[in-house]
């Protein structure tokens, strides 16, 4: 269902009041700098909680409503060490906002459903700072953190479920603005669109890829390496575009065009 400002909005709001309830272990990870100070709305009180920048933290035991909400009462975000230009933020946000959820009506604003949603929660508690769907009947999920202005965070929803990315196997993301070609262990590429995802089969415990993208009307080969994928873990290959000092040396390079995450769930933490 589409939402549209205004038109929809009460009509959003009942959807939303009528979805379910799950019970899962959540990762917060922030697409950008540290968030501190976060909460979760949850049966169980989740205070205190830190996103921290493209990497995992603790795990957090979460049972409540299928639309999460996401607090922030103090804390800081790590202040960046340069000033990002609009198409930085631009590519760094876009890959998250799903289209399905976006207006079709030209004369509307660019809203999602959840943007909505969040605006009208937000007039009564002005400390959530997110929504973010979580699917139902799942165990594990990702919850990615980006800044949206005013405050607040687009979030952007992985199901980790063993299902879909089995303890001992990779998932490649690409959540870049640009097309990306991948090759693994020299066998036949695979193309993936923006927010396209993809199974790599794992044998020895590692993978060879080869990373290409497109720019235009022309494909530019990035890099060639190895990722250790080891049988104890879930492993995820998160392609991006960012210009955060996380992916910076000292000075002020980023390594290639776009950058690359790896996250590993494994140990005590495996679903």
């Amino acid at each position: 269902m589409k939402c549209y400002p205004a038109i929809l909005a009460m009509a959003c709001g009942t959807l939303f009041a009528q979805e379910g309830s799950v019970s899962m272990k959540i990762d917060l990870v922030a697409w950008g700098d540290e968030i501190s100070g976060l909460s979760l709305k949850s049966e169980n009180a989740l205070k205190g909680v830190t996103a921290k920048s493209f990497t995992y933290s603790k795990p957090l035991a979460y049972s409540g409503p299928t639309l999460l909400e996401i607090h922030k009462t103090g804390g800081e975000t790590t202040k960046p060490t340069i000033e990002l230009t609009q198409d930085d933020k631009d590519h760094q946000l876009m890959p998250l906002v799903v289209p399905e959820e976006t207006p079709a009506d030209p004369q509307a604003a660019p809203k999602t459903a959840l943007t909505i949603e969040l605006e009208k929660r937000r007039e009564k508690e002005p400390s959530l700072v997110s929504l973010a769907r979580l699917p139902a009947g799942c165990s594990r999920a990702t919850v990615l953190l980006a800044p949206a202005g005013g405050g607040t965070f687009t979030s952007y929803v992985i199901n980790d479920d063993p299902s879909k990315l089995p303890v001992g196997g990779l998932r490649v993301h690409n959540l870049s603005p640009f097309p990306i070609q991948m090759r693994f262990d020299g066998k036949t590429g695979k193309e993936l669109a923006t927010r396209d995802t993809f199974n790599v089969p794992i044998a020895n415990g590692q993978v060879i890829y080869e990373l290409a993208y497109k720019l235009g009307d022309e494909w530019k080969m990035q890099e060639n390496n190895i990722i250790p994928v080891r049988a104890d873990e879930q492993t995820q290959m998160i392609i991006l575009k960012s210009r955060n000092q996380h992916f910076m040396s000292a000075d002020g390079s980023t390594g290639g065009f776009l950058q690359m995450v790896i996250l590993r769930r494994g140990g005590a933490t495996a679903p």
